[in-house]
């Protein structure tokens, strides 16, 4: 358990958290809830965000840790940070709506950012992000973040993953070097 400023208490998830980290993930991001944040995918994705088989899947996973971020006891944060060799992967994203522009993004990611370089001397983090969020781009730039032009498909018709609602939707690899 690692404590930084703001009164946030960072460590790994276990079990009894996929409940809450679900429903956190999906209000972040599904429904009208994730409307009092400015993360919604709400407006392009419909259905899950994701589901308790999955996040059970990165918890238990031996290259993987679920950061589950804390302030007074409640979860409010969470992010997958995932070893692939010289580079982490950062995923599953998400600070509570209600908290969303108080800077708690800026802290979580820079902690992630120094726990991947510290534990597995990652050189670089990757994340994918849909590409037409050109918001949370921009955001994740202003981190130091560069878009790589890099593609992949998104998975329509696997509805783990969402019922698009239109059909130009991709992911664009986005990649930072860790100084």
């Amino acid at each position: 358990m690692h404590t930084v400023p703001d009164g946030l208490t960072f460590r790994d998830a276990v079990d009894s958290d996929v409940d809450a980290l679900v429903a956190l993930i999906e209000s972040a991001y599904r429904g009208d809830s994730s409307r009092a944040g400015w993360t919604t995918e709400a407006d392009i994705l419909e259905g899950q965000r994701t589901d308790p088989e999955g996040v059970l899947a990165v918890i238990k996973s031996p290259e993987s840790r679920l950061l589950t971020v804390e302030r007074d006891g409640v979860v409010v944060a969470c992010c997958q940070l995932e070893h692939r060799g010289t580079h982490a992967y950062f995923g599953m994203f998400a600070v509570s709506p209600a908290l969303q522009g108080a800077g708690l993004g800026k802290v979580i990611i820079a902690e992630a950012e120094r726990l991947a370089k510290e534990t597995w001397g990652a050189t670089e983090m990757h994340m994918t992000v849909i590409s037409v969020r050109d918001d949370l781009i921009a955001w994740y730039e202003r981190r130091g973040y560069r878009r790589t032009g890099k593609m992949t498909p998104f998975p329509y018709g696997d509805e783990r993953f969402g019922v698009p609602q239109r059909d130009d939707l991709q992911f664009e690899l986005l990649a930072k070097p860790l100084a």
